[in-house]
């Protein structure tokens, strides 16, 4: 992170300043700006993320009784494509309970957008003239590294992630002694990230890292081939992860097999399961052929602020809320 950081009431400017380029950045390209419900029947099944809940008092025949505050605004947004509104985008605020700190905020801004007919390649492009348009506002640039998920591993730790023994994804951990119980693959392939190769990013390189094993899919497609891939991909500015994005998975029965997936393991972390979008599921095969992603807004403004606390960007963190 830079050395000098920006005034408080200077940051104030720089969220204004962004959310007017973001603004003007997609009304450029003919993207539709839309707003879609925070209070939803459905909650995200993530089993690594929790959603607050919020009890509805009225007449009962206006639908469920509790409530889910949004982690992101994905699933609506996806019902919009469904119908046929085309390339749109949202900026608003998400909330995920329990994630406070010195780089979280339980109530955050996440401006997501998808684009009708496009790879997630050809997103992932998108994504960085996005971030290289906020740099410019505060007369930075960055150096681009794009890089395959399994490449990058290869490079940076000399381990194939895709076909290396657990033991030899652990070993590279061992100073951290972490406990395994619990943890599969992919959690130790998240851990040779956050713990090995993200502190290490250059602060002025924009990092984008693609392709992912099959199992971390999430919402992505899955390319077939050996091995199969997620059409996958996460954009880092420094050593933030900013943006996620997707080849968009448009199969519901898949799409609910894999919701399915997560509150199975939520269930074995003794964690509550979670009521599963049927609206979403109902028109999810509408959906036309699509790519989106999901960036923060506060990490961004970190990296243009200069600061490693993301209440410094905040006009009141959670603990002053």
């Amino acid at each position: 992170m830079a050395n000098t950081v920006t005034p408080f009431r200077q940051r104030l400017h720089v969220r204004a300043q962004l959310n007017a380029l973001i603004r003007a950045f997609f009304a450029e390209r003919g993207v539709l700006e839309v707003e879609t419900p925070i209070l939803s029947a459905a909650g995200n099944t993530d089993p690594n993320i929790e959603s607050f809940s919020a009890p509805f008092h009225g007449h009962i025949d206006a639908g469920a009784r509790e409530r889910w505050l949004r982690t992101s605004p994905e699933y609506p947004l996806k019902r919009l494509l469904a119908d046929g509104v085309g390339d749109c985008y949202e900026l608003g605020r998400v909330f995920r309970n329990g994630e406070a700190g010195e780089r979280h905020n339980p109530e955050f801004t996440m401006l997501e957008w998808y684009r009708v007919g496009w790879t997630h390649r050809q997103l992932m492009e998108e994504t960085i003239s996005l971030v290289e348009s906020a740099l410019a506002t505060v007369s930075r640039r960055s150096e681009v590294l794009i890089e395959g998920y399994r490449q990058f591993f290869i490079d940076e730790l000399g381990l194939d992630p895709l076909h290396a023994p657990i033991d030899e994804l652990r070993a590279p951990l061992a100073q951290y002694h972490i406990d395994p119980e619990g943890l599969t693959r992919d959690d130790w392939l998240d851990l040779l990230i956050t713990h090995k190769l993200q502190p290490h990013f250059p602060h002025d390189r924009i990092t984008v890292i693609h392709d992912y094993p099959a199992s971390q899919s999430a919402l992505a497609r899955i390319r077939p081939g050996d091995p199969p891939l997620a059409e996958r991909f996460e954009l880092y500015l420094g050593p933030y992860e900013l943006a996620n994005g997707y080849h968009e998975l448009n199969d519901a029965e898949e799409q609910r097999a894999r919701f399915e997936r997560d509150n199975a393991r939520r269930r074995e972390r003794g964690l509550r399961e979670m009521p599963i979008d049927e609206q979403l599921l109902a028109v999810l095969g509408k959906m036309p052929d699509c790519a989106g992603v999901a960036l923060g807004i506060e990490r961004l403004l970190m990296c243009l602020s200069g600061t490693d606390r993301i209440g410094d960007v905040l006009a009141f963190p959670f603990s002053q809320a």
